[in-house]
């Protein structure tokens, strides 16, 4: 006899989306191995998601809705989900994020979350703490499906030209995330220009910082540290940073000429190459 743990739907996110999976699957006769048939999982992880004990992805809760004709209810839910298994003093930011009109952001040392690759992500986030990586990475990338709304924000970025070689995950990592970097080349919603190093003392020497504007609600700041958060709507702050941002804009390096250097240095720095003791590097 199957054993099947019972979920208050109340508990979390996760456990609610667990008990709606279960609930419709049910109602269509499908066991959890027919259902994975169906959709091309496992049933086994059928079942780790229906009894909260798995992340669901967003491609897991598209299959799932198509296979179950559920309306998109676990597309809905899924991001919610994602939401709250981020850590607790970042979920107002992530908020912040899906409600934000314009989104203007100075990166002094790597790639912006929402523009991250699974791997350089996976990297970034498994420095010093491996536990539960696969999951934290997808979270992170969840992130990046307010650009798949109907009205997506506009993302706007300042990336200082140390980014580019601060080498993360390796030679691989790196020029697939350049190249991430440069498939937004011809978007005009997302818009990434480099501070190069000919730039000199800028007004990021403080550190990075992003910019929150929205519709009818005051400009945010947001700035972090080591495990904690720090948004704030002080107009003083906002005024300051505005001011900063406005600056670093001036400093940068054009559209065009931005992605000229990041093409250049993915091509110089991570393409191909042949090291002397080993095979070429792809």
């Amino acid at each position: 006899m199957n054993h099947i743990n019972t979920l208050d739907p109340g508990a979390s996110p996760l456990d609610y989306y667990g008990f709606e999976l279960r609930r419709h699957r049910e109602a269509a006769g499908l066991t959890q191995k027919q259902l994975g048939d169906i959709i091309n999982y496992t049933g086994s992880l059928v079942g780790q998601i229906e009894t909260a004990r798995k992340l669901p992805t967003p491609e897991f809760s598209e299959r799932v809705d198509a296979a179950l004709g559920t309306g998109g209810l676990l597309s809905r839910l899924v991001a919610l989900v994602m939401r709250s298994q981020l850590p607790a003093w970042f979920q107002q930011v992530a908020e912040l994020q899906a409600r934000a009109t314009e989104i203007y952001s100075f990166e002094a040392q790597m790639a912006h979350g929402l523009l991250q690759t699974p791997s350089y992500a996976s990297t970034v986030l498994g420095t010093l703490n491996q536990t539960d990586l696969d999951d934290r990475t997808a979270v992170r990338l969840a992130r990046q499906r307010i650009f798949e709304k109907e009205e997506p924000p506009v993302f706007w970025a300042v990336l200082f030209e140390a980014a580019l070689y601060l080498e993360i995950g390796g030679p691989k990592t790196m020029r697939d995330q350049l190249s991430r970097l440069l498939s937004f080349e011809n978007n005009p919603r997302i818009n990434i220009q480099v501070l190069p190093y000919s730039a000199g003392a800028h007004a990021g020497l403080q550190g990075s910082f992003d910019l929150y504007r929205f519709a009818a609600d005051p400009t945010i700041v947001y700035t972090e540290g080591y495990g904690s958060g720090h948004p704030t709507a002080n107009p003083d702050t906002v005024r300051d940073c505005s001011l900063r941002y406005d600056h670093l804009q001036a400093a940068a390096l054009s559209l065009r000429d931005s992605a000229g250097l990041i093409r250049r240095v993915m091509e110089e720095r991570y393409g191909e190459q042949l090291d002397a003791e080993r095979d070429p590097v792809a």
